[in-house]
């Protein structure tokens, strides 16, 4: 048997500004905005260069999902992006004015930074070195 994750539904404010932010800031690929009805659209993204896993911006539907936006996990880290430089791709999400909550530190399996995505998820920035 062979089964993998395709998709993590991110529960977003706006489409659009979500995306810009996942664009623009963190760099990340459009690969599919379709419009399925007037209120909902079905928008994929993923970091350059990955075949995994991608992201699902979902927008919010009714005040429950509202109240989830920013905080999917209790302020717990929730999404780990791997680089295969971490210097690199810390020194232009910082250009980029990426809000960073926790510094660069050496850790066993790597260097991590952890930052903010737009709406205050935390995710761990992760490379060698």
């Amino acid at each position: 048997m062979k089964q993998n994750i395709a998709q993590i539904a991110l529960v977003v404010d706006d489409y659009d500004e979500a995306i810009e932010f996942y664009t623009q800031k963190l760099r990340f690929t459009l690969l599919e905005d379709t419009v399925l009805s007037p209120t909902k659209r079905w928008v994929l993204v993923a970091p350059p260069g990955s075949t995994g896993c991608r992201l699902l911006l979902a927008k919010a539907a009714d005040e429950l999902q509202k109240s989830r936006v920013g905080n999917q996990t209790g302020g717990r880290v929730f999404l780990f992006l791997h680089t295969d430089d971490f210097w690199r791709d810390y020194k232009q999400l910082v250009q980029n004015q990426i809000v960073f909550v926790r510094d660069p530190t050496k850790e066993a399996y790597g260097t991590v930074a952890v930052f903010e995505d737009l709406y205050g998820n935390l995710w761990d920035l992760i490379g060698p070195g």
